[in-house]
């Protein structure tokens, strides 16, 4: 029978152990961040819209929906003046709808395919030797298959919510996840 002397000395050194794998130069957080102990602040530039096809709530809805998920899920202030740490920026570069199945010979689903070029800078360390990256830049995209028999402009904003979400995962995964 283990005794709770035994217990505890067992939980404390499984704590150690934890705390001193979790300790090196990279800060941890349980939303997966991983950020440099000396960054504070970041800043989010305006999202531009450079795409053929323009949703024009796209952008802000973006823009809005990484700017959450920074304050959200990470330890930085957002500053909208310079000397930040973290700049991120960038622009839609595409928007628009394809057909993504056939049956019969005819459309059976439509594609909504959007790409976000990714801009972002370590005022820190530009060239990543620290735990953030270099600085880099990235394309992004999301696509949100539908029905070919539903109109685009009747489920286009129900996909562009799906499209804001999964680009506001993948912007902040690529920004802060070293996988």
């Amino acid at each position: 029978m283990v005794s709770s002397f035994h217990l505890r000395v067992s939980a404390l050194v499984l704590m150690s152990s934890l705390t001193l794998a979790l300790s090196g130069c990279k800060v941890y957080t349980f939303s997966g961040a991983s950020i440099d102990p000396k960054a504070h602040t970041i800043q989010v530039d305006n999202f531009d819209n450079k795409a053929q096809f323009v949703n024009p709530s796209l952008a802000p809805q973006l823009l809005q929906a990484v700017e959450k998920k920074i304050v959200s899920q990470t330890r930085l202030s957002q500053v909208t003046t310079g000397n930040a740490d973290y700049e991120v920026g960038g622009y839609i570069s595409s928007y628009g709808v394809s057909t993504s199945g056939i049956s019969n010979q005819q459309a059976s689903s439509s594609r909504l395919v959007a790409t976000f070029h990714l801009i972002f800078h370590n005022h820190l360390d530009p060239t990543g030797k620290t735990v953030a990256p270099a600085d880099f830049e990235d394309d992004v995209t999301s696509a949100v298959d539908f029905s070919a028999q539903q109109s685009f402009s009747a489920v286009e904003q129900q996909l562009l919510t799906q499209i804001v979400t999964n680009m506001s995962n993948d912007i902040f995964n690529r920004l802060f996840s070293n996988w």
